[in-house]
């Protein structure tokens, strides 16, 4: 396949400025670029869908630029957003572009003797062209190009324009001319010819064609790729307790496995195919297999291996383990091994042994990050949904840890709902 058969195959692709021509230029190694704004000090699962495309296109030979928005991530995007953005420091922007910096560098490869089509990635801070720049001269080189009325046609200025409350500061409206200078710049030095985004960045990579057609004289182009939405209308890589990060300081390895493990039945091949790089014959042989028997739940496991193994690699084994143990061993069976795997390398907290003995279940659920308060956690308990060992529901909030409950004489397992544990140890 070329790289925008894959792409369409994927359902990976929302909108193209020109397919026709576009499919014409791909026939040959094509420089193209996507921006990560630095607005946290982790990228997101929901990041994952353009960075992963960068890295499709470089296994087929193009040219890939990573762009770390040291500059745009100053302003901040209004696209998608129904309020302005909080403003970042410049020690907070610094230390996010550093984190970013390296995930980019994780999942695209740097080194030129490591791509066999001699087409290593590039990274990049935008910064880096912009902070020379004087506000007068920008506005005279590239803000002439823009009129107002082109800016506020934008969907994502407009959107907030009609909100009389709410509004959209010069700040913000004046992001898309960054983007386009960005776009303009690459081209100019990089030999840029595509930018890549999500649909929801159609406005800003348009003002970027129209700027390098303008000032450069270049034909360059645009694909916008599709905003993920679970089958249910939720939010992509939103849970209870907040974003799926990739950095495992903020996110688990065991929590970006189990998002994974926990896919809606209806999304799962679907997010094979946006998630991984399985071939077209192994999605649908997963696929086969997902219909004939979805309690087998082969397809989730693949999913959440795969993307484990992209974003966690390090880490092969340890998830796969730590569910084995949780979800397929019983709890009678437990080892001591196995104790001492799960206060490793699960959710785990330790408490000292003259406290734990004695101490009341519900201030042990808060201390353990399962229930929110002390009152939560009665009517957690009240509502059989905390467990304590092999327990599948306590009958009283009034029920106190005592020290046969301790396995080995150390450990403990809580759990609230189905699938929420943690491991608590006595030490």
């Amino acid at each position: 396949m070329s790289i925008l058969d894959e792409l369409n195959w994927r359902g990976l692709v929302a909108d193209c400025t020109d397919t026709v021509e576009l499919t014409k230029r791909l026939a040959a190694p094509t420089t193209l670029y996507c921006g990560f704004d630095p607005t946290a000090d982790s990228l997101h699962v929901g990041n994952l869908v353009p960075l992963l495309a960068l890295r499709r296109f470089q296994l087929l030979g193009h040219h890939p630029i990573a762009v770390a928005g040291g500059a745009t991530g100053s302003i901040g995007d209004p696209s998608g957003k129904t309020a302005e953005r909080q403003l970042l420091t410049k020690e907070i922007l610094d230390h996010n572009i550093a984190s970013v910096k390296v995930q980019l560098a994780k999942l695209l490869e740097f080194d030129a003797a490591k791509t066999p089509k001699n087409n290593p990635a590039r990274l990049v801070d935008n910064a880096s062209w912009t902070v020379s720049i004087s506000y007068l001269d920008f506005l005279r080189d590239i803000g002439k190009h823009f009129s107002v009325n082109q800016m506020i046609a934008k969907e994502s200025v407009r959107a907030r324009m009609e909100d009389r409350e709410v509004g959209i500061s010069y700040t913000e409206f004046s992001y898309m001319l960054l983007q386009a200078f960005d776009f303009m710049v690459l081209c100019r030095d990089h030999g840029c010819e595509l930018q890549i985004g999500g649909s929801d960045q159609w406005g800003n990579i348009t003002a970027g064609i129209d700027l390098c057609r303008k000032k450069l004289g270049k034909t360059v182009y645009g694909l916008t790729l599709p905003l993920i939405t679970n089958a249910d209308g939720s939010k992509f890589g939103k849970t209870e307790a907040g974003a799926i990060w990739l950095d495992p300081k903020r996110t688990s390895v065991e929590d970006f496995y189990q998002f994974w493990i926990r896919t809606d039945d209806r999304d799962v091949i679907r997010y094979l195919k946006y998630f991984t790089f399985l071939s077209c014959e192994e999605i649908e042989e997963l696929e086969k297999q997902h219909n004939a028997k979805p309690e087998s739940r082969v397809a989730h496991k693949v999913l959440a291996q795969e993307l484990r193994n992209l974003i966690h690699p390090s880490a092969t084994g340890v998830a796969e383990r730590s569910s084995k143990i949780l979800y397929g061993t019983l709890f009678d069976d437990y080892t001591l091994e196995d104790w001492q795997f799960l206060a490793k390398h699960w959710h785990s907290v330790e408490v000292e042994k003259t406290k734990i003995i004695g101490m009341p279940l519900v201030e042990l659920l808060v201390l353990a990050g399962l229930s929110s308060s002390k009152g939560q956690a009665r009517k957690d308990i009240e509502g059989q949904g905390i467990g304590l060992n092999k327990s599948a529901g306590l009958p009283n909030f009034n029920y106190k840890i005592q020290a046969g409950d301790l396995q080995f004489e150390k450990y403990l397992r809580l759990r609230k709902g189905k699938k929420n544990y943690v491991v608590v140890t006595a030490k």
